[in-house]
This record gives structure tokens, sequence and C-alpha cells, in this order.
């Protein structure tokens, strides 16, 4: 067994784990770290200037590389820091491994400067939390994390590393990494149940889910969707392109209020929803937002999620990917010759009716496109015709983003990802991490201006390790979407068009001397056309750049 001190070691099993990128923000704890990384061949640091910044683009590399991704932080305020976002990366489900430098153990009883129980305080946001006491134990406890934070459901977790441990040296047997096999099959006695009702169902309806994108599981839907003559929407709170935009039985997404979906749902008698969340709301609603008595049958990777808050009539634990060819073998097996019938009929008709919607909404968008200010859905529009078929599309529109699924060609699992954890201020580090992982691909960020705030400082990281994102922030002046919803509640507000905390316009935010002040190429557009123009320009330059693009400000219905 070689004897290695334990900074060395944790960097050898990183290695072992397939990692070669540590993103961190570092402080005095992390020191040994740091000395360790200036002497280590093969592993790249990218560094945040923020911690929130820092962990989102983390969670961003996390989620378009599938690997385990490790972000490293400053003992209690810098994981303080990072929780926002760390909530964020627990909700889209990403793999990474979140360390943070601790005080000495021999120190910490007096309890020292910056101090804390840090696995107590990451615990509620992450599937395993721990420290190393021994430097023996460092080796099994890094590959346990790895393997956890890696198992079905996926996820982060969290290891404090104490001074004392990373200075140590011992005789170390490093061991090896460690995997669960992720394509896990649904039960086959679930599986025929479920058959059995999709095949007689006269009106059934789809929700994709996450757990769709993150298998690789395109395919597998499409075949399913198209055999029974469903459409099919993406869930509510989506952060991947859960099934391909472009497909005739694709319905966009529902949104986050219990009445509208409700009302969607309430034209079928058959749900399935495949790794799809039921429900995550924005807002508590006077409905429940499946009617009362439609059958419902869930297949996902998590078995919390199954049947967590309506009666599921079959709930299948297991990977879409290696369950749905058993499950559409089964439907059509099930099928009769009239039955094939009637779903190729509603199949036909379904198709029409949507492509009839997408038209309508393109038709709409267009006539919106000489109006000024800009109108959210006209810039949607054209940035979707513009981009390259590979692009990959990063959104953090909020009350911009309505249409965005239908308007992108978003048709591959890794073309589009959105802001599944609801704390803002993802979108724009999440973009770099994103192109750090799929570096050959065009990476166009959606933002809102509001959102930009929270994380404004990855725009160093991009131009420091020149990372060629190309960030257009949808400026309204404002939270608009918080407008949108306190002018619903129809209250003193309302009555004095007075909307308290709300706007970002005094002073008003220079975003693009903000940009370049940060290593950024930046310009600002005032139409679509120059938006486009911009657009172009950058996708062509090869480098980070920011368009600063001024919305309409209006926020009460027409």
């Amino acid at each position: 067994m070689p004897r290695l001190s334990g900074k060395r070691a944790f960097l050898a099993l990183l290695k072992q784990e397939g990692v070669d990128i540590i993103f961190g923000n570092p402080g005095t704890t992390e020191l040994p770290l740091m000395d360790a990384l200036a002497v280590e061949d093969g592993m790249r640091y990218v560094l945040g200037l923020q911690e929130a910044a820092i962990m989102a683009i983390a969670d961003g590399y996390a989620q378009a590389s599938g690997r385990l991704t490790v972000v490293n932080l400053h003992v209690a305020p810098g994981l303080g820091n990072a929780m926002g976002m760390l909530y964020d990366a627990q909700k889209a489900a990403s793999p990474i491994l979140v360390t943070a430098g601790q005080h000495e153990q021999g120190f910490n009883t007096t309890e020292p400067l910056l101090w804390a129980d840090l696995p107590r305080l990451a615990q509620p946001l992450v599937k395993w939390s721990a420290e190393v006491h021994r430097l023996e134990d460092l080796p099994r406890m890094v590959h346990r994390a790895a393997k956890t934070a890696l198992a079905p459901p996926t996820g982060p977790v969290f290891l404090s590393l104490p001074g004392d441990i990373l200075n140590a040296e011992a005789d170390l047997d490093l061991g090896a990494p460690n995997r669960i096999a992720p394509g896990l099959r649904g039960d086959a006695d679930a599986i025929e149940a479920a058959a059995e009702l999709l095949a007689r169902a006269e009106r059934p309806v789809i929700m994709a889910g996450d757990a769709v994108a993150q298998s690789r599981a395109h395919n597998e839907l499409v075949a399913l969707a198209e055999l029974i003559g469903a459409p099919v929407y993406a869930e509510g709170v989506a952060n991947t392109a859960s099934f391909p935009a472009s497909h005739p039985l694709f319905r966009g997404a529902l949104v986050r209020l219990a009445p509208a979906i409700r009302q969607a749902l309430g034209q079928h008698d058959l749900l399935f929803s495949v790794g799809a969340d039921l429900f995550t709301l924005s807002l508590p609603g006077a409905v429940e937002p499946i009617p009362s008595g439609m059958p419902v049958i869930h297949l996902d990777v998590d078995p919390w999620e199954l049947a967590k808050n309506y009666a599921t009539r079959v709930a299948i634990l297991g990977d879409p990917r290696a369950s749905l060819p058993e499950l559409t073998n089964a439907v059509a097996r099930l099928m009769t010759p009239a039955l094939r019938q009637s779903a190729e009929v509603r199949r036909t008709a379904l198709t029409t009716a949507i492509a009839v919607e997408r038209a309508a909404l393109v038709a709409r968008a267009r006539a919106e496109r000489s109006r000024m200010p800009i109108q959210p859905l006209a810039l949607l529009e054209a940035i979707g015709a513009a981009l390259p078929k590979d692009a990959i599309v990063i959104e953090e529109a909020l009350s911009s983003a309505p249409g965005i699924r239908q308007l992108m060609r978003s048709d591959d699992p890794q073309s589009f990802y959105g802001l599944r954890g609801g704390g803002i201020g993802w979108g724009l580090p999440a973009a770099i991490g994103v192109k750090l992982a799929l570096p050959d691909r065009p990476v166009v960020a959606l933002i809102g201006d509001g959102s930009a705030m929270y994380t404004i400082q990855a725009l160093w990281t991009a131009a420091h390790e020149r990372v060629a994102v190309v960030f257009v922030i949808l400026n309204n002046g404002g939270y608009r979407i918080l407008k949108q919803r306190t002018n619903a509640l129809r209250g003193h507000a309302a009555q004095t068009d007075r909307y308290i905390g709300m706007d970002i316009l005094d002073p008003t935010i220079d975003y693009v001397g903000l940009a370049r002040s940060l290593g950024i190429a930046a310009e600002r557009a005032d139409t679509v056309d120059a938006t486009i123009d911009l657009l172009s320009r950058a996708l062509t330059r090869g480098g980070p750049m920011l368009i600063d693009v001024t919305l309409d400000r209006a926020f009460k219905p027409a």
C-alpha cells in the first residue's frame, strides 16, 4: 500500500471515480487541497467567485454529463451560500459530491470562527451526509459517496473534510469504485396490469418527466405514445427535454396551477406518468389537479414519488428505458384490431389538432414581431428559428417562457435544461457547466434579468475559462412573475397599482457594462431583428457573449 497524505489520496480517489474537474471557491480550510492541486496533473480546477454560482455551474455540468461531479466549498458560510443552488440540484437529481473543508478536529471543540456541524447543515438537501474522522476511512467514504450519488434515483451527497485528515499521512488502500446498475426493469405483473389499462383506454394522456431524458428513453416513449395514440405533455417543473419537441404528439408543458392541469386532464380517461412528478404546484388551488376517479399509472425510478400525493391504479418502480419496451410489447399484444384502429384514428386527430395549435402559436408570435417594446413570444420564436439544430437551450426566463418548448428545437435528451427546483439564479451559471460538459454543441442561455443578478459573478468564470456560452438577458426591469401573481390576487396592489419590491429600475442595471467588467463581450438589443443579428454573431465568434434585450414590461392581462 502506498503512503499518501490525505490531500493527495483524495485527488487520487476522485480520479478513480472518473473526476477530472473540481468546481470550487476556496478558503483557509481548503488550503491543503489547493496545495495538492499545485502538483496534480490531470485535475482541472474551475473557480467561481461566489458559492451559489459555482454550485450551479457544477449542477449544469452534472446534468449534461451524467457523471459524478465534485464541488468544493468553504466551511459553513461557503456551504450556506451554496444551499439555494444545492436545493435546485437536489430537485434535478444531479449526481454531485459536495465537499467542504473543515477545521482540524482537535480545534473544533472550541467552536472556532466559521465552524459548524457541516454534515448536519447539508443533510436535508442531500442523499447522504458525513464527515471523515480517520484518514484510513477516506477511501471507503469517497467511494461510498460516489456510489450513492450515482445510484438511482441519483442526487447530491456531502462530505466534510477536516484539515487534519487532509494533512495526515498513512499507508492507504485506495480501494475501487462501486456502481449500482441503473437499468431497473419494472415488475412484470405491474407492467401487465398497466398494459391492460393502456390498451383499452379511449382517451389516454402521457406526462413525460425528467427520468425519460435522464435514461435516454425518447425512442421508447415515442413508440408507446404512437401505439396508443396519446398526446404527451412535459411536466410543469421540468429541467430536461423529456420528449422530442417536434414530435406531432407533443403538446407542450403543463402549467404549475391546479385548475389548468385539471382542465387539460379532464379531456382524458387515463393518465400515464413516466418519470414525472404528480404534481409540483406553484400555488394552492381550490381544486385537485387530477379529476376525481381518473385512473393513474405511474412509472418512476424514485419510489418516494410513486403514489406520493394521489391514488395510483398501477405504480411501477423502474427505469423508463429498461421498462417501456416491455410495456409497449404487452400493450401491442393486448390490442385487438378494433383497438388498434381506434388508436390510429385518435392519433390522426391529435396530430392534426396539435399541428393547428402550433401553427397558431407561431402565427401569433410572428404577428407580434413588429410590436415595440419586444414581446417575449415573438423573441422566443425568432430565436428558435435561428438556432442551429444541435443547439442547447438553458432556460430561466420564468414569466417570459410560455411556449418555449414548442418554439425551440429541443428534440434530443440533452437539448434543453430548465430550472427544476425553482430557486432562481441557477440558469446563468448552469449554462457554463453544460457547455463544459458538451463543448462541441452551441449553448444559449435565456435568462430573466432578475434571475441573472443572483449569480452574475459566474460571467467571470465564463470569461476566465473561455466558455463560449451566449447569454441572452430577457430584461423587463423587474420581477414580472411576482407582479403577475400579485395582480391576480386583486388586492391592494392591484387597486393602487403599487407593486412593492418588484422593480429593478432605480437605478437601472447596465448589464452590458457589468458583463464587460467581468470580461464578457456584450451588446444591447431593442428589436427582435437586432437580437437575432447579435445572436448569429455570438454563435460564430467562439467566445462568451451577453446580449441584453429590452422586453415589454407590461404584466397585466390584455
